[in-house]
């Protein structure tokens, strides 16, 4: 039997190996294609790399190709598959350096393509200095140049979590930064009390925030002189973005604008697509349509929609916690087992600085749109009893269906010691637990960690008081 596996990210060799765990190689043959030179890495720490917090990309990478291969699971790097054929069971690919095609055949295929950046008209171009983060070779792409035009000034247009971190990436480099976002506050993702909050914070640091303002197109112009260097052939480059409140210079500009997924190829071969636009599944990662499963054909990952368990609703949410749970279902089922992935609720979480943001569950509007009734309570309180060194404030805020006291949501802005709380409160959905409930949860407490009434209880008894 053969598996073949389209994408060497969290999903694909997380599917690979568990699979390969379970049966043998000559009971199963596994090849994977990569497009590009890496596999198994964590693209969420590409922006710290781009800091200089860590060491990269080698410090981003889990497992490399040769590791995988030593263990009988042939991976294929550089290499892109450009054509699915069901009914003949095979894949074309061809390697991204040369224009000859090739065809393998397969009993059992994996698609996990991952996710690719919203780029919208304007930035359509091929303008250099203009990018988009979400692979290592982006971020390589990213480094490299900064350094050959010795860039100056920096506009991350997109203020959601990669936004927000590119930012501070940037800034930490000696940038200038200017981070543009269309909506009223950064940070969407969470109610706007609490992005105004972030908001705030984010000009504290030194980051020009320019809210409520719309992109209208790049501006570029050739270089004064040809360079050797890859990253800054004689192209055209980016000078400035330009929006409805004017131009803002820059050297570099980032798109944190979100991502899509990466489904053409699944489309074009008359695989369906779910109402996101991801590929659709059921619990075991089998790729589903209007007529059932699509026999042999398997997906996780960023290519994917998901199940919100508190809204039961579809969405699409690109994170590397559940590209990794998918994988492995898909390949405990392949590899004979059974396993199944049960969907999400919204967990999220991300700095800028010393800043931390969290949530998980429903937002309020996300709530108003599933049809609750709910009522919200927001406390401030400190991460340490406030007698201690260290001890600073932070804010949270709970949403609950009204009458039942069901907590929906939950969101942080705080600082040390403050995002992590969360989990707490994502643990509380995920069991479908009252805020009347949380009240009496029997949480650590000692003055270097939390005060006597932890802020996850302060703001349960807000809550229970309202409901």
């Amino acid at each position: 039997m053969r598996l073949i596996v389209i994408g060497g990210d969290a999903a694909g060799m997380s599917a690979a190996a568990q699979a390969r765990k379970r049966r043998k190689a000559d009971d199963l043959e596994i090849l994977a294609f990569e497009r590009g030179d890496f596999t198994s890495y964590s693209a969420c720490g590409i922006p710290y790399w781009i800091g200089g917090h860590v060491d990269g990309p080698e410090a981003l990478i889990a497992r490399d190709p040769a590791t995988f291969r030593e263990h009988g699971i042939d991976v294929r790097t550089g290499h892109e598959v450009i054509g699915i054929d069901l009914s003949a069971r095979t894949v074309t690919f061809r390697s991204v350096s040369a224009a000859r095609e090739f065809t393998e055949g397969f009993d059992e295929l994996v698609y996990a393509a991952g996710a690719v950046p919203v780029r919208p008209p304007w930035a359509s171009g091929d303008i250099g200095g203009v990018f988009g983060v979400q692979t290592l070779g982006d971020g390589a792409a990213v480094d490299a140049w900064i350094s050959a035009v010795d860039a100056k000034t920096a506009v991350v247009i997109g203020a959601g979590y990669i936004g927000v971190e590119m930012a501070e990436a940037l800034m930490m480099r000696g940038l200038t930064v200017t981070l543009v976002e269309r909506a009223p506050q950064p940070m969407a993702t969470v109610d706007p009390d609490m992005g105004a909050l972030v908001g705030k914070s984010i000009e504290k640091l030194g980051i020009t925030l320019r809210t409520g303002v719309t992109v209208t197109a790049l501006e570029s112009s050739a270089p004064s002189s040809p360079s050797s260097s890859p990253s800054s052939s004689p192209r055209d480059r980016v000078r400035a973005v330009l929006t409805d409140s004017g131009p803002i210079p820059a050297d570099i500009v980032v798109l944190g604008l979100g991502v899509k997924p990466n489904t053409g190829l699944a489309s074009d071969a008359g695989i369906p697509l779910g109402v996101t636009g991801g590929l659709a599944t059921d619990l075991r990662q089998r790729v589903t349509g209007p007529d059932g499963v699509v026999e042999g054909v398997w997906a996780a990952g960023d290519c994917t929609q998901v199940l919100n368990r508190v809204s039961g609703r579809q969405m699409h949410v690109p994170l590397g916690t559940h590209a990794n749970k998918q994988g492995r279902v898909a390949g405990i089922n392949l590899g004979g087992g059974y396993a199944t992935f049960p969907g999400i609720i919204g967990t999220g979480i991300t700095k800028i600085c010393d800043l931390e943001v969290a949530r998980t569950g429903l937002s309020s509007k996300e709530a108003e749109a599933a049809g609750y009734r709910f009522v919200t309570a927001q406390v401030e309180s400190t991460n340490r009893a406030g007698y201690m060194p260290g001890a600073v404030p932070m804010t949270v805020k709970l949403i609950a269906e009204k009458d039942t006291g069901l907590l929906l949501g939950a969101q942080i802005v705080g600082r040390t010691e403050a995002a992590k709380r969360i989990d707490a409160f994502a643990v509380a959905i995920w069991n479908r637990m009252t805020v009347t409930e949380m009240t009496a949860l029997d949480l650590g407490y000692a003055p270097p960690f939390a005060p006597v009434w932890d802020p996850v209880l302060i703001a349960a008894r807000k809550a229970d008081e309202l409901i």
